[in-house]
Formats: structure tokens, C-alpha cells, sequence
């Protein structure tokens, strides 16, 4: 008998393992039919639009064959969707989403991965919708909630130096008392240790049952903290009991963050920046943070995102997801409720409760709420697909143009 070779020896199993298959039935193959990208506008009540609800939605709908089509609320530029998406995606099959994604990742890199997301989220709505399931459940549904924190950025500055402490102390009270549990503000104040005097302030107005987080994501305020520096905020922050510290340093450093995390007992968290596996696999092996925080647009998409989780898992920490706002949600709540590790879902905005910034849109679903928040916790919607039923009447009055 001839030596198998170990290549032919593992084809072989591959062949005699789908040769060993029952022969069932195909499933009708569903076809990508068309890609579109467009810019919505919701109009105001009133003589001048309340800065702190949303009239602007981008949204991007794939079509297919069998008659369904799938929507996300995040742009696609149209230069990828001409460029790539429709030469590659149209024709070819709905569901194939790892494949579709391998072949963008090679002829366009990491940033064509960023900038088809919305194209990504939209095809598993499609799924979704021709399974008649949400997507979180086709992808697992680890649960069928999740808490809210809500990420506020208050008008003025971005750096909030003119911000009073009283004033976001005042908000954190409100959200507290709507039934959320937790608030997210930046920590971007030119003196660092404002932002821990802040932090005592909102705590003697909360108490200890409410949680605070800080955002540092420290490639946006321009500037990145040196070591000693955040060391010391961390220990402020670490007295008035945050919850965690976001990305104290550049989002590439690896070994910063571990050695911070190291010294306090706060979480130190980042990764929202990551547009890999690959990415993750660094934080975790260098263990950079105690919490992954990947971005469902920036990250790829959904499927990318449940990688990610799965991964995170193996090295026995939380992944919980980064945020965005609006509409845009959908494909993040069905993602977190598909990944184990994954508790919490930012909800970014301004000073509102996320119910008031999303008023506008109601115009655009058939639905009492866009997503239905209870004692500060998200629901799964039971819809199929990314949990929205959309209105194509105000989809068709309130469409603008195609995002250039």
C-alpha cells in the first residue's frame, strides 16, 4: 500500500466526509440582485431642527431574486459599491457573506472592509428576512436583551472643557431615573484630572448603583496621554468607582494598556479601531485589555463582529461591543445578542434619552419604538432579518440621493 501524503490524506477526508453525506434536497440558491446606497432626510417640526434628535439617515439596501431586500442604516460610498460591490456581489449568492468578505479583504484591504459594512448588514437582514428569523438567532442568540449605557457628548467644545460637572452630573441623574444604568462621557479635558474631578461630581449626585465609563479613544483628542499620566487618572477614577477606561493610549500600542490594567482595578478597555480577527488576536494575545470592544461597521460587519466574540471567549474575556446611533443599531443589537461575552450596548448621542434622539424616525417604521428599551435594557426585536419594518412609502418620500 502507497504512503498517503499528508495533503492527500487530508483532501481525502474532506471528500469522504461530504461524500458520506445523506443525499438531501438542494435549497433554491438566492441571488444578489442589486446594491444601492442612499441618503434619507426626515423633515422637522417646527421652524428649526432640535439639534439633538437625527433627520440624516444614510441607508444601504441589497436586493435579491426571491423578491426580498435587506436594509441597514450605514452608507456605503458609491465609488465601492461601483468599484466592487456590484461587479462582484450581483449574481452571485446571497448567503455566501465569509466569502464575499475573504474576497473583499484581498482586493481591497482593510479599508474597503470598513466601507462595505453597511452592505454586509444589509445582506443579513435579507437572510434573516428569508429564514424568518432575527439574525441574532441564526448566529446563536446568546441572549434576548441587552443593557444600555448611553454615550453622551454634550454641545461645545469636543474636548468638553466648558462643560460644567454639575451639568453631566444633572444628566446622569436623568438617565438614572428613566431606568439606564450606566453613562459613558469622553475623557478628553486638557487637564486630565478634570475629568476625574467630574467623575466625583457625578458620583455623589448618582450614588454607587449607577455606572460611569470614560472615553479616552486617544488617537481623537489629538493628543495621547504618557504613562504616568494615566496612571494617575486611572487611580482618580479608580477612587469615585468607574467601571472602566477606554483606550488611555494609541489605539497600536498593545503593551500599554496591559500594563496599566495591571496596576488598577478599573477595566481598562479599547479595540473599537480593530478592522481584523487579526487585530483582536493581538489584544488578546498580548492581553492589551480586559474588555474587546470591536465596531460592527469598522470591525466588517456582523459576521466579523460574532468572530471576534467567539475568539474573545477562548481567552476568557468580554466582548462588548462599541456603539453608534439611530437606526444604525440595528445590526449591532442582533450582533451582541449573538455574542456570549457581549452584556452591553453603547447607545452614542447627545444629553436626550436615546428614545428622543430617534423621534424623527419613526416616520420611517411601522412600529411604536425603533427599538423597544425597558428598565435601560435593549429587547432583540422578534422581526426577521435586523429587526426593522420599515415604511417604503416614507423610505420613497423622504429619499434624497445616492451617497457619493
Amino acid at each position: 500500500m502507497r504512503s498517503i501524503y499528508r495533503r492527500e490524506f487530508l483532501a481525502s477526508l474532506a471528500a469522504g466526509s461530504v461524500a458520506a453525506l445523506p443525499a438531501l434536497a438542494a435549497a433554491p440558491r438566492v441571488k444578489i440582485a442589486g446594491v444601492e446606497s442612499f441618503t434619507l432626510r426626515v423633515p422637522h417640526e417646527g421652524r428649526e431642527p432640535d439639534p439633538l434628535k437625527i433627520y440624516r439617515y444614510a441607508a444601504t439596501r441589497v436586493h435579491t431574486d426571491a423578491g426580498v431586500t435587506g436594509t441597514s442604516f450605514i452608507g456605503v460610498p458609491e465609488g465601492l459599491l461601483a468599484g466592487w460591490v456590484r461587479p462582484t456581489l450581483v449574481g452571485d449568492d446571497l448567503f455566501a457573506v465569509d466569502r464575499h468578505l475573504k474576497r473583499l479583504q484581498m482586493q481591497r484591504g482593510e479599508s474597503g472592509v470598513q466601507a462595505w459594512s453597511g452592505v454586509e448588514h444589509a445582506i443579513w437582514d435579507a437572510i434573516g428576512k428569508i429564514a424568518g428569523q432575527p439574525v441574532a438567532k441564526l448566529l446563536g442568540a446568546s441572549r434576548a436583551k441587552l443593557r444600555v449605557y448611553r454615550t453622551a457628548v454634550f454641545p461645545g467644545k469636543q474636548d468638553q472643557s466648558d462643560v460644567p460637572y454639575e451639568t453631566q452630573a444633572r444628566f446622569a441623574v436623568r438617565l438614572k431615573n428613566a431606568g439606564y444604568k450606566a453613562m459613558k462621557i469622553r475623557a478628553w479635558r486638557p487637564r486630565p484630572m478634570d475629568d476625574v474631578d467630574a467623575l466625583g461630581v457625578i458620583r455623589q449626585a448618582v450614588g454607587n448603583e449607577f455606572e460611569v465609563m470614560f472615553d479616552r479613544t486617544a488617537v481623537r483628542p489629538g493628543w495621547v496621554w504618557d504613562y504616568p499620566t494615566a496612571l494617575q487618572v486611572a487611580r482618580g477614577m479608580e477612587k469615585h468607582r468607574a467601571l472602566w477606561l477606554e483606550e488611555p493610549f494609541d489605539g497600536n500600542d498593545l503593551l500599554g494598556p496591559a500594563r496599566l490594567a495591571a496596576e488598577v482595578d478599573i477595566a481598562i478597555t479599547g479595540g473599537e479601531l480593530g478592522s481584523s480577527v487579526y487585530h483582536f488576536l493581538q489584544f488578546l494575545l498580548h492581553k492589551t485589555y480586559d474588555i474587546v470592544q470591536p465596531d460592527t461597521r469598522i470591525c466588517g460587519g456582523i459576521w466579523i463582529a460574532r468572530k471576534i466574540g467567539v475568539l474573545a471567549e477562548a481567552f476568557n474575556v468580554p466582548c462588548i461591543q462599541h456603539g453608534n446611533s439611530g437606526l444604525a443599531l440595528a445590526g449591532y443589537i442582533q450582533a451582541g445578542c449573538a455574542i456570549p461575552g457581549c452584556e452591553w450596548q453603547e447607545m452614542i448621542g447627545g444629553p436626550n434619552l436615546p428614545e428622543e434622539e430617534w423621534q424623527p424616525a419613526l416616520k420611517l417604521v411601522r412600529t411604536p419604538h425603533v427599538f423597544r428599551i425597558e428598565n435601560g435594557y435593549v429587547h432583540l426585536p422578534e422581526l426577521p432579518g435586523i429587526g426593522l419594518d420599515l415604511n417604503e412609502d416614507a423610505l420613497k418620500e423622504y429619499r434624497v440621493k445616492s451617497n457619493g
